[in-house]
């Protein structure tokens, strides 16, 4: 009996810990009061993300960077890509695009790269081409050619019903590439994984409704300094909506599917796909190989 008393409370204590979909939806006793936390719930959110341990350079045993690509087609990989909608009220959820856009925008991430070594900085301003595309309706176009003159004198302005704009959105999003170095601790005897940067991958605004655009790598986020704000974003748990998981945790822990695309190599780090050419078929087993390859090094480290 005392046994189960224990494992009720630790169980009590482990939902008090967690921030619901839908806070206070059976304590509200209006509409309006459902999503309002109480200063309880305040409290026990002022949380942070389980900090990384220290490893030193001497307990690496084995390290090898991959790059991987996560196809947010999979059904597994829906987390990251739902709700598409911006304006979806009701629970505090957005997707992995839309929190990353928000916080860079905001300022609460700064660490943001043109590249996946992390030699150049992204600034928002850099990317306001890639995110919103201006462009002249045809009626805009013939409006300044039939007053020129005045338009390139200045006397007018366009009027803003004549311009166009085409915003990037996070249905627009094709997947998502992640760099993580494995790495064999010989301290804890285990292979482990750190995830160090994401980059969302998708057409630029301009080709967004054509047929069969070409993708772009939009920015590079570096994961360590932006965990404290995937932590507090949500994402959706299909096994219990009552326990909305972390994108810190999400990603951490790996619970998304991803195919490898590159690892470091002597090639100058060259991609799968420029020597395994016009074969998805090998480079799907080239991913696979790479894959076996890592695991297979924890195995071999044990004789039974």
């Amino acid at each position: 009996m005392k046994i189960k008393n224990l494992l009720f409370v630790a169980f009590v204590l482990a939902s008090s810990l967690t921030i619901s979909a839908q806070s206070n939806l059976l304590n509200a006793k209006t509409p309006d009061e459902i999503g309002k936390k109480t200063a309880a719930q305040l409290n026990s959110d002022n949380d942070k993300p389980l900090p990384y341990g220290y490893v030193h350079d001497r307990d690496v045993l084995m390290g090898k960077t991959i790059w991987e690509f996560i196809d947010i087609d999979e059904r597994i990989n829906f987390p990251l890509y739902y709700p598409i909608d911006t304006a979806f009220v009701g629970k505090d959820r957005r997707s992995l695009f839309d929190v990353l856009v928000k916080n860079i925008k905001n300022g609460k991430i700064t660490e943001v790269y043109a590249d996946d070594y992390f030699n150049s900085k992204k600034t928002l301003k850099d990317m306001e081409s890639s995110f919103t595309f201006v462009d002249t309706t045809e009626a805009g176009k013939d409006e300044i050619n039939n007053y020129y003159d005045d338009y390139m004198s200045g006397k007018k302005i366009l009027h803003p019903q004549y311009i166009n704009r085409i915003p990037l959105t996070a249905q627009d999003i094709s997947g998502y590439k992640t760099k993580g170095y494995w790495y064999f601790d010989k301290r804890q005897g285990e292979l482990k994984y750190r995830l160090l940067a994401i980059c969302p991958v998708s057409p630029e605004a301009r080709d967004i409704g054509k047929d069969n655009p070409d993708v772009i790598d939009l920015f590079w986020v570096y994961f360590p300094a932006a965990r404290d704000v995937l932590h507090e974003a949500k994402a959706f748990n299909d096994k219990n909506s009552a326990m909305p998981i972390t994108f810190d945790h999400l990603l951490n822990s790996r619970r998304f599917n991803g195919n490898i695309y590159k690892e470091e190599n002597v090639y100058g780090d060259r991609e799968i796909q420029q020597y395994m050419k016009d074969n998805s078929q090998m480079q799907l087993l080239e991913s696979e190989r790479i894959k076996e390859k890592i695991r297979s090094f924890e195995s071999d480290m044990w004789n039974y």
